[in-house]
């Protein structure tokens, strides 16, 4: 009987030293984003995503965790930083890390640093002497916004697009001069416009990325140790370097500085 219970105990370890911890009973990770998000989610949908910062990011976190894979969706931004989406475990949404939206989602430790960057058509003139008289364009509900609220003060009231696309949609058409957000974020889209747009600088804003998870979430501490383990090893800056500045070229921190 000893040595049938002790085969039984044999059988059991060598099971459990070859299952991945977790990922017989976790199934997928759910996580969200707002498309499109080119060099961070390459795709326009969630059955088209191929690659990106954020996608191999998430995918990475959840095999850290043990889980048996990923499932995506697409979500609003503005209703993602409001707390106001649902269904999903983590979302990575190259979201700004601030007090206010502290307060109705939690956060992860910071990820990825960017600054606030300005794309234009190319050709058009953007510095000190003009930033105010300009017609800018910005996403709702951004730090880009908040930025030219406070910091740029234009005459003409900013115009907000619910998506990035549209607003570089208004900016091609010339219903605006020049659009705010993320250096790395329009770094990508001045890539792929086959030379319509130009990146012509940047504003230092200090931001930090960061993943949201719906408010009360177990999953905060699991998520930070694994982030920790990708920034320790090595694999965002390998991440960075495969999906944005080979990507774009031009690595955001060699962006021109502009003075208000």
């Amino acid at each position: 009987m000893k040595k049938f219970l002790g085969v039984i105990a044999l059988a059991s370890l060598v099971l459990a030293i070859g299952t991945p911890v977790g990922a017989a009973d976790k199934g997928k990770l759910k996580v969200a984003t707002s498309l499109p998000a080119p060099g961070f989610w390459n795709g326009d949908t969630p059955a088209t995503l191929d690659g990106g910062f954020e996608w191999a990011m998430a995918a990475d976190i959840a095999k850290i965790l043990g889980y048996s894979g990923v499932t995506y969706s697409n979500v609003s931004f503005d209703g993602l930083v409001a707390g106001k989406a649902k269904g999903f475990d983590l979302a990575l949404s190259q979201v700004t890390i601030t007090k206010d939206r502290a307060k109705v989602v939690a956060f992860t430790s910071p990820y990825f640093s960017s600054d606030q960057g300005v794309m234009v058509n190319t050709g058009t003139k953007v510095d000190s002497s003009n930033l105010k008289s300009l017609q800018w364009g910005v996403q709702t509900a951004t730090t880009g916004q908040d930025f030219l609220k406070t910091q740029i003060k234009p005459k003409k009231t900013p115009r907000a697009y619910q998506e990035t696309s549209q607003m570089f949609a208004a900016l091609q058409a010339k219903q605006v001069d020049a659009v705010m957000i993320d250096t790395s974020i329009v770094l990508q889209q001045a890539a792929d416009s086959d030379g319509k747009f130009e990146v012509v600088g940047q504003f230092k804003s200090g931001e930090k990325y960061g993943g949201i998870l719906p408010k009360g979430s177990k999953l905060v501490k699991s998520v930070n140790k694994a982030i920790a383990q990708l920034k320790s090893d090595g694999t965002l800056s390998e991440l960075a370097d495969k999906y944005l500045t080979a990507e774009y070229g031009k690595d955001p921190q060699k962006v021109p500085y502009l003075t208000k």
